[in-house]
């Protein structure tokens, strides 16, 4: 049994990861991305994240939980931080051990996928290190300019993707899924 390991980003057209100012969801939260967002969260999955994401999360007041927190509490998940003791948050651990060594221990080691929710600098590690089965990437409407955040793809190394699906949410965002190939880029 092997487990595959989809890497979410949301991004803004030009490239940021989150922005300083704006809100979530850049402010375009909508059904179908509520839709998808609950679809998704409702599959079997182990929730893989970094400790400043699950920091942000846990820090949620009790208002904000929603209709989605009982599927988010039922959900595995697994904290890579080497500061972070313990969780709080109900069927959570903490992994010390570098995340680039564990997932793939973790994926030969279940069938049940695994997804990252947030954590940049996660994501970009998985990538960097050829784990990553799965890269969907969900782009909002706008230039963050000079309010992003960090930019999702600085200093990941060239990359070859074959895309798999795509969809379009609430008539503007995009969902695009790709799936890394393996090969060089082609050059010129």
């Amino acid at each position: 049994m092997t487990s595959t390991l989809t890497v979410d980003l949301f991004i803004s057209a030009d490239g940021w990861a989150g922005s300083e100012g704006l809100p979530g969801y850049f402010g375009y939260l909508g059904p179908d991305l509520e839709e998808w967002i609950a679809a998704d969260s409702a599959a079997p999955q182990v929730v893989i994240m970094g400790r400043r994401t699950y920091e942000a999360l846990a820090a949620l007041p009790v208002e904000a939980h929603g209709d989605a927190w009982d599927r988010v509490a039922a959900l595995d998940k697994v904290v890579f931080s080497r500061t972070l003791r313990e969780a709080t948050w109900p069927n959570t651990r903490v992994c010390a051990d570098d995340a680039v060594d564990e997932i793939p221990k973790m994926k030969a080691g279940g069938d049940v996928p695994l997804r990252t929710w947030g954590s940049l600098s996660l994501a970009k590690q998985l990538v960097g290190a050829g784990l990553v089965d799965r890269l969907r990437l969900i782009t909002f409407p706008l230039f963050a300019g000079p309010s992003g955040r960090e930019p999702a793809f600085a200093g990941i190394a060239s990359t070859d993707l074959e895309l798999v699906d795509h969809r379009v949410l609430d008539g503007r965002l995009l969902l695009v899924e790709y799936r890394p190939t393996g090969k060089d880029i082609p050059r010129a």
